[in-house]
Parts: structure tokens; C-alpha cells; sequence
């Protein structure tokens, strides 16, 4: 073995075995630490590239799933609204029917028939949420994020439409978009032509409200009974497009959850570190760098033998 005076040859070897042990060590401690094998761009610029956009996605179908899912809470309240609200009308209908008995007292069921109607003003007041309500207020269409696209490189919102118009049970600045409140055109069961309206003023000047007095005639219940079977099919039918419509955010609920699933995956395949890999690198690395350390101090120890000489 030689030696300078010079360069401790051996001492350099071993200081630079230690220094890429070092190296290697801080990388695996980076990866045991934070579990990635691609921390940024200089470990792996590709991956790192895709893994960026695809937590971008991940983030953005986030943001949509919890949009979901506020949608999903106001068809459930707006349909809880109308079921209540078919169930009045049924018991409107009812006692609409018990008015038609010989010998009925009209004005006292005529008071319930004003409780009953009350109650429909509460319900469709009543259900709203996260500042909208689709029961009550000016018809229109209401769009609510459901997905986000990517197509050819640009990138929109999907969203799922309700029309308001066909929910709407009260509109107080027209009472002819309201179910509750546009006139129904019938024929009595004597034949004669009527048109009557369950709540508000009527849309037309000889709508007749539905509503008892002591000179209600049976032909007047035939008509009003009519007027409400066609009210409540209409609020079973609009009751059935707020079903369709929670179905739909459900199945994209269920399908995001899924996409979001996926791309998480996708990230840990190109990213994550293999946990049981890395550990036992470090264990290796921590080893090594041992023996480096030892190397060097037996180096340099030689070095010290060298100057002996001159002393």
C-alpha cells in the first residue's frame, strides 16, 4: 500500500463513499418520512408532472362531490316538502268528500279545510335549504355541479337542471306558476264549465276558491273535488321529476366517489414509496454509513502513522 504527503488517497475514497451514503440516506429518509418516491420535479420530472394534475382532478371532483351532496340534501327536503304536501291535498280531498254527507255542518269543516291550507303555505315556505327552495318563489331552472369534464383539452362544469316551474307550489308575485294557486278548469257533475283555486286570489276573475259556506251545492263539492284530483297529480308528478332528479345526483355521487377512488390510486402506482422497501434501504444505508465513518478514521489514522516519521 502507498501513501503521499501530499493527498491521503484512502481518507478521499472513504470521506467520498460517506458523502454518497449520505445522499442516499437523506433521499430514503425524505421517502420513509413523507411515503413518496417522487417528492418534486427533479426526482422524476414525468411522474411528478402527472401526479400534479392528477391531484388537481382529485381536488376539483372533491369540490363537486361536496356540491353533490348539498344538492342531494335539498331534493331530499324539497321532496319530503311535496309528499307532505300530497298528503294535505288528500286529506283536503277528504273532507271535501265528508262535506258531501247529508246533514254535514259545511262552515265548521270549511274551518279545518283553512288549517289545511295554512299548512301548505307553511310546507312550501318551510323547505328550503342552503338558501335555495324549489316549493316556493319564481319558477326557473336550478343548476347544481355534478362532474367536471375534460374533453380535447378543455376543461367545463356538468351540471344536473331542475325546473323550478314545475315545482313550484307557491310563486307570491303570480299566482298562476304556483300549483297550489293557478286556476283548474272542470266540469261539474251537472255539466257546468268552473274553474276554482285552492290558495292565493285566482288567475282569473271568475275562478271560485275552494272553500265550503252553508250554500255550498253537491255540483259545487263535484267540482272542487275534481279541481283537487288534478292539483294533486300535479304535485305527485312533480314530486316524481324531484325523485328522478335525487336518483340522478345519487348515481353521480356514487360514480365521482368512484372516480376519485381511481385517480387516488393512480397517484400512489406513479408516487407512493414502497414502505417495506425503503425501511430496509434505511436500515442498509444507516449501516454503511457506519462502516464509512470507521473507514475514514482508520484512513486518517494512517495518515497520523505517516507523520510519526518526522518527528
Amino acid at each position: 500500500m502507498s501513501f503521499s504527503i501530499h493527498t491521503n488517497r484512502s481518507a478521499m475514497t472513504a470521506l467520498a463513499t460517506l458523502r454518497l451514503i449520505d445522499a442516499q440516506l437523506d433521499t430514503t429518509m425524505q421517502r420513509v418520512t413523507t411515503g413518496l418516491r417522487v417528492n418534486d420535479a427533479s426526482d422524476n420530472s414525468a411522474y411528478w408532472s402527472i401526479a400534479t394534475t392528477l391531484r388537481s382532478d382529485i381536488k376539483a371532483k372533491d369540490t363537486v362531490l361536496d356540491a353533490l351532496g348539498l344538492s342531494r340534501a335539498m331534493a331530499d327536503i324539497a321532496s319530503a316538502g311535496m309528499s307532505q304536501a300530497v298528503d294535505i291535498a288528500a286529506e283536503i280531498k277528504s273532507k271535501l268528500a265528508l262535506a258531501s254527507e247529508p246533514g254535514v255542518d259545511k262552515t265548521k269543516i270549511n274551518k279545518e279545510l283553512a288549517e289545511l291550507k295554512a299548512q301548505l303555505g307553511n310546507v312550501a315556505q318551510s323547505a328550503s335549504f342552503n338558501g335555495q327552495n324549489w316549493l316556493y318563489g319564481s319558477p326557473g331552472t336550478v343548476s347544481m355541479p355534478a362532474s367536471i369534464k375534460d374533453y380535447g383539452g378543455f376543461v367545463s362544469v356538468g351540471y344536473i337542471e331542475i325546473d323550478k316551474g314545475q315545482t313550484v307550489l307557491i310563486d307570491p308575485a303570480d299566482d298562476a306558476n304556483g300549483i297550489l294557486t293557478r286556476d283548474r278548469n272542470v266540469t261539474t257533475q251537472g255539466g257546468s264549465a268552473e274553474a276554482f283555486y285552492l290558495l292565493g286570489a285566482g288567475t282569473s276573475p271568475t275562478a271560485r276558491e275552494i272553500a265550503l259556506d252553508a250554500n255550498t251545492t253537491a255540483d259545487d263539492l263535484t267540482g272542487m273535488m275534481r279541481a283537487m284530483d288534478r292539483i294533486e297529480q300535479d304535485l305527485i308528478d312533480a314530486n316524481a321529476l324531484i325523485g328522478v332528479k335525487a336518483k340522478g345526483i345519487e348515481r353521480q355521487e356514487a360514480f365521482t366517489k368512484k372516480l376519485i377512488e381511481v385517480s387516488k390510486k393512480a397517484l400512489g402506482r406513479l408516487v407512493d414509496a414502497d414502505m417495506a422497501e425503503e425501511s430496509t434501504r434505511l436500515k442498509a444505508l444507516q449501516a454503511q454509513k457506519q462502516l464509512a465513518i470507521q473507514s475514514l478514521s482508520i484512513a486518517n489514522t494512517q495518515a497520523d502513522s505517516i507523520l510519526q516519521l518526522f518527528r
